[in-house]
């Protein structure tokens, strides 16, 4: 039996954050990190002239120096240990007092970024957007340690000082929210298979009823008479048990809920069509989409977003074992439509295809979104910066992609249409689970499309590439982005929130 995790570990920390009236007197005997925002003509606030008073004239010489010249808007440097103040260093932030909020999130990671274990003293004055500010730096100042055996690493304390501090005092819950939403994403995304099971993952979501949200796991007794038998099929090898997990967030009036679904594949080794040894540890993310969903969800409800959502996840672990599903199996879908099992690691659509068909038939949502790290081939079209985005309704996936800007994650529309279909045609079943090397995120995402309604508004989403990766992106550290949770959130924000 695989090992598994005894008890839930905590979720990683968010750094405090306050809001204060702006207090000139307490930047000489602060002892953390001071930070100052100087607009691109060098002009320096009462907060950036104390400061440069305190240092003898330090902050005057370096936003004259050509370094400052050179910095873009919200760049940054730091001078440490500044004689004349108990501060361990001024962090000066080139941003103008009017910058738009995704330059000003952009200032905030880079507090985020640089905050160690003392407390930060941001002096944002009247600066602009001081909640994007904030959550930038909620967003990057994130760790995870839960398996370090060295002493934790700590984040210290964060105090905006305004000079109107009660506006973000009243934004400061629902930053918090979409921050844990990401964090918990990206700490699902990052623990190892032999400690988040499908089990584990479970027992993870079903936790989140503290927080109002009805939450079912579908053990396989009752997915096999459901039907499930593509998703099934995928886990069947592995000795932990395949589930389905429902969470439903009723926050709007009597309205059909929106659903979101996620490819919850703990562990993907391919199964009997086993990937090479090389980078298959990265197969711990496979689960990614369900991470996001969970991410979201778990946000709507500590924000108690007024909106009626509902989060499905398919869990399953791929391996190979007397009992795996082999290369030209058929199987039957819950939908009723056979597939010819081509390569066992294409297994990711085989489980959405029954979680989509149940999630319409039980639900009848008014619109339905699928994440999924399904394709290496999107990676190859899209790189590490953009989600592939495929859909059937022009509307749906125009709100969702402005939405996905606003928030500056990466997403790109891709083609879909009928003359992908010849690739996944079989000549002994309904269909075949995968195609040609040519398109394959498109075959795949035409696969997903026969198992959506008619007239369903639908989306389907390939974070392959933007789900965990290897170098730092625009809110996180190396590693899970939680890329998709804050999209989704503002998308239900602008568009179905009654």
């Amino acid at each position: 039996m695989p090992h598994e995790f005894k008890g839930t570990p905590a979720m990683t920390d968010l750094i405090t954050v306050t809001a204060s009236e702006t207090n000139l007197d307490a930047i000489a005997a602060h002892t953390g990190r001071v930070v100052i925002f100087v607009d691109a003509g060098g002009k320096l606030d009462q907060a950036g002239r104390r400061v440069n008073r305190l240092s003898k004239g330090a902050v005057e010489r370096f936003v004259g120096s050509d370094a400052f010249s050179d910095m873009k808007a919200a760049d940054t440097t730091d001078l440490a240990w500044p004689a004349g103040m108990a501060a361990s260093a001024v962090q000066i932030i080139k941003l103008d007092r009017r910058a738009d909020a995704a330059t000003a999130r952009k200032a905030g990671v880079q507090i985020g970024k640089a905050i160690g274990a003392g407390d930060v003293l941001v002096m944002a004055g009247s600066t602009k957007h001081a909640d994007q500010i904030t959550l930038g730096a909620l967003l990057r100042a994130y760790q995870f340690q839960d398996h370090k055996t060295a002493e934790p690493k700590t984040f210290g304390a964060l105090n905006v000082m305004l000079n109107k501090p009660e506006t973000l005092d009243g934004q400061l819950g629902e930053l918090r929210a979409i921050a844990e939403g990401v964090f918990f994403t990206r700490d699902l995304v990052t623990e190892p298979a032999n400690i988040l099971t499908t089990t584990e993952f479970a027992d993870r979501l079903a936790a989140l009823t503290a927080l109002g949200l009805e939450v079912e796991v579908l053990e396989e007794d009752a997915l096999e008479e459901l039907g499930m038998r593509t998703l099934l099929s995928v886990g069947q090898g592995s000795a932990s048990p395949s589930k389905v997990v429902v969470m439903k967030w009723n926050g709007g009036g009597d309205e059909a809920p929106f659903a979101l679904v996620g490819k919850g594949v703990v562990f993907d080794t391919g199964g009997i069509s086993l990937k090479p040894a090389g980078g298959m540890e990265d197969m711990t993310m496979d689960m990614g989409g369900a991470g996001v969903v969970a991410g979201v969800m778990k946000t709507l409800a500590m924000r108690e977003a007024k909106a009626n959502v509902v989060g499905l996840v398919g869990l399953v672990e791929n391996m190979p074992s007397s009992t795996a599903t082999r290369p030209g199996d058929v199987v039957r879908s819950m939908k009723g439509d056979t597939v010819e099992i081509i390569n066992t690691d294409a297994e990711g659509r085989l489980v959405l295809a029954d979680v989509l068909w149940y999630a319409q038939e039980r639900f009848k949502p008014t619109g339905v979104i699928n994440l999924a790290t399904l394709t290496g081939a999107i990676i190859v079209g899209l790189g590490h910066d953009n989600a592939g985005v495929f859909s059937n309704d022009d509307t749906l996936c125009a709100d969702f992609l402005a939405a996905a800007g606003l928030e500056g994650e990466g997403a790109w529309r891709m083609p879909m249409g009928p003359e992908y279909d010849a690739q996944i045609k079989s000549a002994v079943a309904d269909m075949k689970n995968v195609g040609t090397r040519a398109a394959g995120s498109i075959t795949a995402a035409q696969f997903l499309q026969r198992f959506i309604h008619d007239g369903m508004p639908w989306i389907h989403l390939d974070i392959a590439g933007v789900a965990s990766v290897k170098a730092d992106t625009a809110h996180a550290p190396k590693g899970a982005t939680g890329w998709g949770v804050m999209a989704l959130n503002r998308l239900i924000a602008d568009t179905y929130e009654a």
